[in-house]
Parts: structure tokens; C-alpha cells; sequence
């Protein structure tokens, strides 16, 4: 009941995720992404394990096309399943359960991969891959939102919508941006509204926030400055 798109930026190194759906809070179970690493969306009769046990697999080295078969292989109820998984190397690796309900698959390209069940057509998945590639020019978070806007457009959930999510990451193992729209009757403009109020003061916080290889900047004095120039321009 739910479509989504997985994406890698090689020239940045970011890894995004982003879905639409009519069904509650997709953004607590289905996508997740670790920066450097990969991002993971579970979907259709959604098992929430496929995703934090997916990253520990390409965390533990193994290629996509082998942590879907072994969540897959461990999972009763795979042929109600969806998934897709993006490595930060550009490899991917997608399953449909048979049992998926129509209209249900997936288009992908290089870094980027779509998958969906329960929508309007296959037109769904194939506007939302274009529209990614045609906006190459905008950052990642912009480019997963006009994405689901061009899928949205092109029929969408053939129920309707009700919540979206959007989680960006480039090195950390938490994301830059984690945004979402759990119950909202129009979740893809609330993502957008969302996006902006982030530009304002927290897109500039995180960059002063601990990673993989810092501390972290602590002066507020220092991350008040910055914050405010950067406001400014």
C-alpha cells in the first residue's frame, strides 16, 4: 500500500529514502538509511525487521543481493512482502512478493531504485524514477519530494494518501534530515512545508552535531554564529 524511492548521490556521497501512502505513520516502519552505508525500504504487509536487520547485514559486509535473500529466506511471510535495498556503493537489490496486491513492482536506474504495491498503474513508479532524474539539479531532499509529487500526479496509492516521510544521510549513522508526515491530508506538501522550516535553523545545527569521525562542536556561541551568517545569506 505504499510506493517509495531509494537514492545515492555519488558526487556528495548522500543516501536518501523517501515514501507516500495511505496508511498511518509509514515513516516509523518503513524506509531507513545509514549514511555510508545504505538505505533499506519495507513495504506491502510491511515486516519492520527487514530494514534495521537489512543495514546490520550491509553493516557486516554483505552485498544487497544477499541480505535479501537471507531476510527473505528467514521470513514466513515472504510472498507478502516488498523491499528494496540501496547500497552506498550504487548496488541494489528489490523483491515483490507474489502475493503483493496489483498494481505491484519496481523500475530502477543507476543510484536510484522505486518500488510500490497497491497503486494506481505501473505509470506510478515510472514518473516517480523520471522525475528524480529530471531534477538533478536540486539537492537530494528536494529531488526524493518531487519525485513522489510526479508518482502522486501519476495516480499514486490507488486509495488515497495519508502520511509521507523523507530521511537523508551522508556519513553519520543517523540522518542529516529526518521528516514526516504521519497523518495528513496532503503528506507530500507537508514534507515540502516541512523542508523549509528545517532550512531555517536545524540544516545548520546538525552540521555541529557529533559524527562518525568528530566530537562535535559544544560552544554555543560558536554554532549561534554560524547559524545566524548562514541565515543572513
Amino acid at each position: 500500500m505504499t510506493w517509495s524511492i531509494l537514492a545515492r548521490d555519488p558526487r556528495t556521497g548522500e543516501l536518501g529514502v523517501a515514501v507516500a501512502t495511505r496508511f498511518f505513520a509509514v515513516g516509523a516502519i518503513c524506509p531507513r538509511v545509514e549514511g555510508a552505508l545504505g538505505a533499506v525500504a519495507t513495504q506491502a504487509l510491511v515486516n519492520p525487521m527487514f530494514a534495521p536487520d537489512g543495514l546490520a547485514r550491509l553493516r557486516a559486509g554483505d552485498a544487497p543481493d544477499a541480505v535479501r535473500d537471507a531476510l527473505l529466506a528467514a521470513d514466513a511471510g515472504r510472498d507478502h512482502r516488498q523491499l528494496h535495498i540501496l547500497a552506498a556503493d550504487g548496488r541494489m537489490a528489490r523483491h515483490t512478493g507474489t502475493a503483493c496486491i496489483p498494481w505491484c513492482g519496481g523500475v530502477a536506474a543507476e543510484d536510484v531504485s522505486v518500488a510500490g504495491n497497491m497503486l494506481a498503474g505501473p505509470q506510478v513508479v515510472e514518473a516517480t524514477l523520471e522525475a528524480y532524474r529530471a531534477h538533478a539539479d536540486q539537492p537530494m531532499a528536494l529531488r526524493l519530494i518531487a519525485a513522489l509529487e510526479a508518482g502522486e500526479a501519476a495516480g499514486g496509492d490507488k486509495r488515497g494518501r495519508q502520511s509521507a516521510a523523507l530521511q537523508v544521510a551522508s556519513f553519520d549513522p543517523y540522518p542529516d534530515l529526518d521528516i514526516r508526515a504521519d497523518d495528513h491530508p496532503d503528506p507530500l506538501a507537508e514534507l515540502r512545508r516541512l523542508h523549509a522550516v528545517a532550512q531555517a535553523r536545524f540544516v545548520h545545527l546538525r552540521r555541529f552535531l557529533p559524527g562518525r569521525d568528530h566530537p562535535g562542536v559544544f560552544d554555543r556561541a560558536v554554532i549561534d554564529a554560524a547559524i545566524l551568517a548562514a541565515t543572513r545569506k
